[in-house]
């Protein structure tokens, strides 16, 4: 995606590529940590994985999961966050059969641990991983099989990038997993942000997402 203009999604889009139908995509947010979760599924199959989900928002999720008649396979994160608490555990349990996933570099506890180049399926869809270190070591990005978004977590957000002040960061291997893992993607791929902090009022202490140059 180098010398391409980033494009950040609205908060209800689903892409077509080729006769494959669409895949089904909802952006919910959580005001307090300014947190995106994305619902991803797959309408024939009947599906479906969610992106991120937060602990106080997870009865909200599982309820749209039901309403649109979803089988949520997996539950994962892109990485450990330290603004909120994920709502892996408790959809779990709100909804049987579904299985946490985070990356095995993050060192948290999941049903199932994820690295570089695996894919997650759900019904005709694949999530490609992408390690993505430099907020954290665990970060990774999810890219839809067919490369037309992707879910970059805090590696890449609103007009900045995840600090790297904290949790083990690194602003120059954020700089190398920003420009390697996610600018090569094709230009007309669209960008799911974990947070979107402009225009929102948050106490510094709880931000992930300042800016941060490579060193």
């Amino acid at each position: 995606m180098a010398g391409a203009a980033l494009r950040t999604a609205g908060r209800q889009l689903s892409q077509q590529r080729g006769a494959r139908a669409p895949v089904l995509l909802r952006q919910l947010f959580e005001p307090k940590s300014c947190t995106y979760t994305y619902l991803l599924g797959d309408r024939e199959a009947r599906e479906a994985v969610l992106i991120d989900p937060v602990l106080e928002t997870a009865p909200r999720d599982a309820k749209l999961v039901q309403e649109l008649g979803l089988r949520l396979l997996f539950a994962v994160n892109t990485h450990c966050h330290a603004d909120h608490i994920t709502g892996s555990g408790l959809l779990r349990t709100l909804l049987p059969g579904c299985r946490s996933v985070i990356s095995r570099r993050s060192g948290a506890q999941a049903d199932l641990h994820i690295e570089d180049g695996q894919t997650i399926r759900f019904g005709r869809f694949a999530l490609e991983i992408r390690a993505s270190p430099g907020h954290t070591p665990g970060c990774v990005t999810f890219v839809l099989d067919d490369h037309s978004m992707a879910f970059t977590g805090d590696a890449l957000l609103v007009r900045g990038c995840g600090r790297t002040d904290f949790q083990q960061g690194c602003a120059k291997t954020l700089y190398h997993s920003v420009h390697e893992k996610i600018f090569t993607l094709p230009g007309d791929c669209l960008i799911y942000p974990a947070h979107d902090y402009h225009d929102v009022a948050v106490p510094a202490n709880m931000r992930c997402g300042v800016q941060t140059p490579p060193s």
